[in-house]
């Protein structure tokens, strides 16, 4: 459990009521770093305080003071929508912006803060106290990770009335602009805009490229996949040399093609993939190959297996996907109903949830009802949303070790998540009542962090086993073009949109 701060401590002396409390990040050594948000009426602009970056707590009783004479007011009289983090630097790191090396692995704080401020979107930004290593000038002065520019000026001598001077003409500024104009987007405008980025290559035959191919027939471009997909149609080649799990999700690809064309060699490819987990004998294997022990194998293997008993009417590949579904949850299923990713750790990594996930939503699409395995995959289904529903943050995002506050936001696993949970609804598995707000706070976050030109932020490198969960808090978070994020985000739109 992390240790509460002492801005906890000054929180707990002043009475600020209605004030939301939130991690946003870690430092370094892994204490929280931790924001308070202050809402106005839906219309007013948003201002930023920001204290502590050089370590110093002097700031904090400056912005509690501030923030409990605007909660003093109701919200409806309240003239800007206040955003503060007290301690930005508990560390006392040294800060850089724009921030350089990995994310969050190198320079964590300033990554932290300088992503966070871009994905609020503030109209103004107040740093309270006389050393901002350049933040000011940097977030004024550029695209905050991609987004927009950002007004901001360090106050010296802060105050306690710093807010009440502001200009009541507060113009949202270019961040925010731009942050309104992505979430506006309906969620086919958002996977065509994709889908100028992504899906249009098949080279390597995994599911990387293939989800966005899915995403595209969905949006209506199934003669462009065929083009794409026609290589692996030559008898002579031999598509599964050398695969492995992700080659066996590639595969998805051709399911989708078979039931769109009608095209019996899509189907047999199919088969081939599916009968790699039967031994030569035709005895079922006691899973499919190449899971890895990783928690990913429930969604590079059950949808296709799945597929190819629906494609095929053969019941075998039902019982099939049962076992190689039983297989997976002995693994890596955790007592409390998350799954770890391995069995080298019980860290709930965010894709490692988000695959279990997708994974049983698309095979439950197909699954027989009368099958003697269908009541307990449902069921699992529905226990995995309702505990992922748990750790959905503020802003409708899931993160990079699901359960662990502070950990970074991840858009991939939000978007695979959300749309597990869009189809559950369309689908009658999950109550609407219950999920549709959270899948739609979860469209908007992810909306939020797609930009032009295919930009995403924050999306896990590749990674695979990890000896220990620090080992996931430091995975990349990748800050730009991703082909697994812009896949996942488009499919995800194209179920928002309801797209056959």
């Amino acid at each position: 459990m992390i240790a509460r701060t002492t801005w906890t401590v000054i929180l707990l002396a002043i009475p600020l009521l209605g004030a939301e409390h939130r991690i946003i990040g870690l430092s370094a050594s892994g204490k929280p770093i931790e924001a308070l948000v202050v809402a106005a009426a839906p219309t007013a602009p948003t201002v930023l305080l920001i204290g502590g970056l050089n370590g110093s707590s002097e700031s904090e009783h400056v912005i509690a003071s501030e923030v409990e004479d605007l909660e003093s007011s109701p919200p409806s009289r309240r003239r800007f929508h206040v955003l503060a983090i007290p301690l930005a630097n508990p560390d006392k790191s040294p800060l850089v912006f724009p921030p350089t090396g990995v994310a969050y692995r190198e320079n964590a704080e300033s990554h932290v803060l300088w992503r966070w401020i871009a994905l609020q979107a503030p109209d103004l930004v107040l740093i309270v106290g006389g050393a901002d290593a350049g933040l000011a000038h940097a977030l004024s002065t550029n695209a905050v990770a991609g987004v927009g520019r950002i007004p901001a000026r360090v106050i010296i001598m802060a105050r306690p009335t710093t807010l009440l001077s502001l200009p009541r003409d507060l113009r949202f500024s270019e961040a925010h602009a731009e942050i309104n104009r992505r979430r506006a987007r309906s969620p086919q405008q958002l996977a065509e805009e994709l889908g100028q980025y992504f899906g249009h290559d098949f080279n390597q035959l995994t599911y990387i490229p293939g989800m966005a191919l899915i995403a595209q027939m969905r949006l209506g471009h199934v003669a462009n996949v065929e083009k794409l997909a026609a290589p692996y149609l030559d008898p002579s080649r031999n598509v599964l040399n050398r695969a492995n799990s992700l080659t066996l999700a590639g595969h998805l690809v051709f399911a989708e093609l078979a039931e769109r064309t009608g095209n019996k060699a899509y189907i047999e490819l199919v088969r081939k993939a599916a009968d790699l987990g039967f031994a030569e004998t035709g005895e079922m294997r006691e899973s499919m190959p190449f899971h890895d022990e990783m928690s990913d194998s429930i969604f590079m293997a059950t949808p296709l297996v799945v597929k190819a008993g629906k494609l095929t009417g053969e019941r075998k590949y039902f019982d099939l996907a049962a076992r190689h579904f039983a297989f997976m949850q002995k693994l890596v299923l955790r007592p409390d109903g998350l799954y770890r990713h391995s069995p080298l750790t019980d860290a709930a990594w965010g894709r490692g949830n988000a695959f279990p996930a997708l994974g049983l939503a698309l095979a439950l699409s197909d699954f027989p009802k009368d099958h003697f395995a269908y009541q307990h995959m449902m069921a699992e289904f529905q226990q995995h949303m309702f505990i992922l529903a748990k750790f959905q943050d503020e802003d409708g995002m899931w993160h990079e070790v699901i359960d662990q506050p502070g950990s970074y936001a991840e858009t991939s696993a939000t978007a695979m998540i959300g749309m597990a949970m869009e189809r559950g609804i369309r689908k009658g598995w999950l109550d609407p009542a219950a999920y549709q707000p959270r899948v739609d706070r979860a469209f908007s976050a992810v909306s939020a962090r797609v930009g032009r030109d295919g930009q995403l932020v924050d999306v896990c490198e590749s990674t695979n086993k990890q000896k220990t969960s620090e080992d996931y808090l430091h995975r990349e978070a990748i800050l730009g073009p991703d082909p697994r994020g812009g896949a996942m985000a488009m499919l995800f739109a194209t179920e928002m949109g309801g797209l056959p």
